[in-house]
């Protein structure tokens, strides 16, 4: 099992990502090559203080790991992207 910040390698701050943030409520990360879905959601529970309600994962051509994290309604996404300062 992966430690939470060798599970989260960055939070994604591209245009496709940003507009993901807004539309869907989804935060998409790049992850650990041999990280679990449930080792990312529980890492990025952790580490945001955030309630994640599902995450879809995607190897991308390039051998990087993307996550797709979507999350409770209760706590937008966008006031975390401010929050962090991303936007």
């Amino acid at each position: 099992m992966l430690e939470q910040y060798n599970v989260i390698k960055k939070l994604l701050n591209t245009e496709k990502s940003v507009r993901t943030v807004e539309l869907e409520n989804k935060l998409i990360f790049e992850v650990n090559l041999k990280a679990k879905k449930n080792e990312i959601k529980k890492a990025v529970e952790d580490i945001y203080n955030i309630k994640v309600i599902k995450v879809n994962t995607i190897i991308t051509p390039l051998g990087k790991k993307k996550a797709y994290v979507l999350l409770h309604k209760d706590k937008p996404a966008i006031d975390l992207v401010t929050q962090l300062g991303i936007k």
